[in-house]
């Protein structure tokens, strides 16, 4: 919307609790919910609201106006807005931090006690319009179309109460067009037609139509029933007579003062006032906000010129190998040093290093180009304009640096360490001294949090705005390579980078101690970080050529499937094609609609699986089609191509910061989701084969999740069960259907084991049922007996939920903790879910501490051996190895028994393995 020029000030006056409603049910199906349970959406919507309003129409005076009474229309009509619903609670909870953001905006919010917002609003305009102001309404409300006049317009909100999408500007020659009558009219109208919204009664039997006709030939409310006698339509007649004092009260509850008693307040106390910064900023932190937070945060200092200082920050380029010396012993002396990293490319497998940045204090740090290259001749060993790359670290000038990061007692401080530690180990630096990396810190300190990137912790712990790595590189496709970025642009950046990483473990050092984190955090995940990097290091070999004969042969299947649903449909379309697939399954075939989304019925994979339930072929078809193109898209044509140039393997990123539970995961490629429930994703494991005189060696945890329960439990028959050695989803089959154990068949078994894991994850016997394909009734009964027999899980995940509630957190065997701040929300299903969060955290999450643990001996015991054995996958509860042939009979058992012992448990831990040339043969 284009806002009409000024020509005189402007008051604006903002209906609140209609924006706000509006900003509120904009989200209604998909609510933002921060880390603590807060419903954001309302404070969300409406702030960007009015931030739009300041910077798109920068107004003069400005008010948001809150209904806090009812101008005594209650009193002489008491059904007066009784249909209206009663606000949500999750809405009633967040007006205060509306009310934070408006004050602290500049702006004044005005709540005058026994009166409407319409009422002072009116009265407002009135009084701006008798001073010569122009006093603009927001509202979509369309009672305010009474109030436009030569000095009175409305902007009403577009859809979602954004003012710069589908706003509408309302003056006196558009006024009319909403219903029909100039603005002077419109109580008459709304008094005949009446208002359901309000509950204002209005004139029976008399619509929008009939009222125009009305007032067209008699005018005002009064005129017409004085004429009611005269009126030729019998059915409008008798209304008028018969509720004419309905319409007179109704055009009295329409019409909106503008005389309300304002004390004090005067239209000049409505100046718009200058923003508190820091209050918005606190405040967007506290919302999750995070755009928002940095509107409000002080931009990033320019580029530091060499050798100067720029308020705190001094960030300086050394391009003389001579002065490397210098700066290394005064490193030495202080003992640690932050050390910041960039390379050419993201991939640090593939990439090259262009610069070094090493803070040593708080503001002060200095950066070393290494590999920067002229915008116009980028090409390998030409010089960035203008710069001079230090040698490599083959040069014995650089030797001082090199021996500073291989120094195991001088403590490296960073941002994802395991980053810098591939790319030095690239350029022939084994860094050590791995002191603290604050991506993992601030993950230990809240596995919950959004993101643990440097920009983001910055911000959020430091109140500093950083420069971004598009203000340096650009973005889309105009971005260029770091590696021709500027030696002052490139200097401010990663030296911004250090300098963030030295101040943040600064102020998370003492956080983790107060939350008694210090521990997990040095003995656990620190050392996991170099493990973690050998392995991404190490990468995984692929069998090419077995890739390419089983796309063809996936190809073929798909052809067949696509053929045969062409068939079934009798029709040929594009399988691949949402709204083509819709007109097949139900228009074509009149399949029922299962559920829908916003453009039309849903055609994914829990519709197909009802539908294909049902008999139906097509449905099928779809489903097996679906899984062959994931499989041939996500791993079997793509891993191939992944395959480094460099080393001839595969480099996954696994990642330690991602999962809230503690569990690693993995990346570009993600190697923990290859499908095994299926006989061809378990094929897919055959195209991973070891290397030349080598085997791979597979070992997995034996149902550790339950073994887990049963020590937190303490659960005797569970705890009985393993000590014993009995299968314990036979025994659970035995309990839940009420058979001798060695009378459990199969099916009982595979029943029993989706029960027990059921338990640990908190499931209902709605979800169960749909496991098991049973019903509810069923499902439910199972549970139950689960419970009967297995009283102390009961108990374990009942209590467990009661500390949630008490402590706001769970925490593992290893005191890893979980915040849970959905237990807090007045969301019953968001409630519900953080319960489940709280019951199954402490197992997963002790699991996850569990494997670390054996990796992180695994791979110090391994590294000194002198094997040649080495750790290339970690995939939940397993790990794969790459063992020389000759030493399979000495790794193997050194192993298993690392991985039984890697922490205590009340029950013992088995785990199961297998050898072979390929993961699949592994596996088996």
């Amino acid at each position: 919307m284009k806002v009409p020029p000024k020509t005189v000030p402007r008051l604006f006056l903002i209906d609140a609790y209609a924006l706000i409603y509006r900003a509120f049910f904009a989200f209604i199906r998909r609510p933002l919910i921060n880390s603590r349970g807060e419903n954001t959406s309302a404070p969300f919507g409406f702030t960007n609201f009015l931030l739009e309003v300041l910077e798109e129409c920068e107004p003069d005076y400005l008010a948001v106006v809150f209904d806090a009474g009812t101008s005594g229309r209650d009193e002489v009509y008491p059904s007066y807005k009784a249909t209206r619903d009663t606000m949500p609670d999750e809405l009633k909870w967040s007006l205060p931090r509306i009310s934070e953001v408006i004050d602290a905006l500049g702006v004044r919010g005005i709540v005058l006690d026994g009166w409407e917002a319409d009422d002072v609003i009116g009265t407002l305009a009135q009084r701006a319009a008798e001073a010569g102001m122009e006093a603009v309404i927001v509202s979509a409300d369309k009672d305010y179309y009474q109030l436009v006049g030569s000095h009175v317009v409305l902007m009403n909100p577009g859809r979602g109460g954004a003012a710069g999408f589908g706003a509408e500007w309302v003056d006196e020659t558009s006024a009319p067009q909403k219903f029909g009558v100039p603005p002077a009219r419109v109580v008459d109208y709304l008094a005949l037609v009446g208002d359901a919204s309000d509950n204002v009664p209005g004139a029976p039997g008399i619509g929008p139509k009939t009222a125009l006709k009305l007032i067209e030939k008699y005018g005002a409310v009064e005129d017409i029933l004085a004429r009611a006698p005269d009126v030729s339509g019998r059915r409008t007649r008798d209304s008028l007579l018969m509720h004419a004092d309905t319409i007179r009260l109704s055009k009295q509850l329409v019409t909106i003062q503008t005389d309300v008693p304002l004390g004090e307040l005067e239209v000049e106390h409505l100046r718009v006032g200058e923003p508190d910064c820091a209050r918005l900023r606190e405040l967007f932190v506290a919302l999750e906000f995070r755009a928002l937070v940095d509107q409000f945060t002080a931009a990033p200092a320019g580029p530091v010129e060499p050798e100067v200082s720029t308020g705190r920050m001094r960030y300086l380029a050394i391009t003389e190998p001579d002065r490397i010396g210098e700066l290394v012993a005064g490193i030495r002396e202080q003992g640690w040093v932050a050390v910041e990293c960039e390379t050419s490319g993201p991939d640090a497998m593939r990439a090259s290093l262009v610069g070094i940045a090493l803070a040593v204090d708080a503001g002060k740090a200095y950066y070393l180009p290494f590999g920067h290259r002229s915008p116009s001749e980028f090409e390998l060993g030409a010089g960035a304009e203008g710069v001079t790359n230090l040698p490599m670290f083959d040069d014995p000038r650089i030797a001082p640096l090199k021996d500073l990061l291989e120094d195991p007692d001088v403590r490296k401080i960073g941002q994802d360490l395991k980053r810098d530690l591939i790319i030095l180990w690239r350029c022939g630096v084994e860094l050590t001294g791995l002191w603290f990396d604050t991506m993992v810190a601030s993950y230990v300190l809240d596995p919950g949090r959004r993101t643990h990137s440097l920009e983001a912790l910055a911000l959020d712990v430091l109140a500093q705005k950083t420069i971004s790595y598009t203000d340096v590189a650009g973005r889309g496709q105009k971005q260029i390579s770091f590696a021709q970025v500027t030696l002052d642009a490139a200097r401010g950046y990663v030296c911004q980078g250090a300098d963030c990483s030295l101040r943040l473990h600064k102020r998370f050092c003492p956080e983790l101690e107060e939350n008694g984190m210090d521990v997990l955090f040095h003995e656990l995940e620190m050392p996991l970080v170099p493990v973690l990097a050998r392995m991404q290091r190490h990468g995984v070999r692929i069998n090419d050529g077995f890739f390419r004969a089983m796309s063809r042969q996936l190809n073929e299947e798909l052809k067949l499937l696509q053929q045969e649903i062409w068939r079934e449909s009798g029709t040929e379309f594009n399988v691949n094609s949402t709204p083509q697939l819709r007109d097949v399954l139900f228009e074509r075939l009149a399949l029922p609609v299962i559920k829908r989304t916003k453009t039309g019925p849903s055609t994914d994979a829990s519709v197909l699986a009802e539908l294909a339930g049902q008999g139906h072929r097509v449905p099928v078809a779809l489903l097996e089609y679906r899984e062959l193109e994931k499989l041939r898209g996500t791993y079997v044509d793509a891993l191939p191509a992944l395959v480094s140039p460099e080393t001839g393997r595969i480099h996954t990123s696994f990642n330690q910061t991602v999962a809230a539970t503690g569990r690693l995961s993995s990346s570009d490629p993600n190697l923990q989701n290859i499908p095994v429930r299926t006989a061809l994703g378990r094929e897919i494991r055959k195209g991973f084969v070891a290397e030349e005189g080598y085997q791979l060696l597979a070992v997995d945890y034996s149902q550790i999740e339950l073994r887990i329960l049963a020590h937190f439990s303490g659960d005797a028959p569970l705890v009985g069960a393993f000590r014993e050695g009995i299968d314990v989803h036979r025994q659970t089959a035995a309990v839940v259907f009420d058979v001798p154990i060695n009378r459990v068949s199969a099916e009982q078994r595979a029943q029993a084991k989706t029960i027990n894991f059921a338990t640990l994850y908190g499931q209902g016997p709605f979800a169960l049922a749909q496991q098991l394909g049973t019903s509810q009734a069923d499902a439910k009964a199972f549970i139950g007996a689960y419970f009967e027999r297995f009283s102390g899980v009961r108990r374990y995940l009942d209590e467990t939920v009661e500390t949630a509630h008490e402590k706001g957190y769970v925490e593992t065997l290893l005191g890893r903790r979980r915040f849970i701040p959905e237990l807090e929300s007045r969301n019953w299903n968001i409630r519900q879910f953080g319960e489940r969060v709280a019951q199954n955290t402490p197992i997963q999450g002790t699991a996850a501490d569990l494997i670390k643990t054996a990796m992180i001996d695994l791979d110090r015991v391994l590294e000194a051996s002198g094997w040649g054995a080495r750790l290339l996958l970690t995939v939940h509860d397993e790990l794969l190895l790459e063992v020389p042939e000759d030493h399979v009979d000495h790794v193997l058992p050194v192993v298993v028994e690392l991985m039984k012992n890697a922490i205590t448990l009340d029950v013992p831990i088995d785990v199961d393995y297998g050898i072979g040339n390929t993961w699949y043969a592994a596996k088996r």
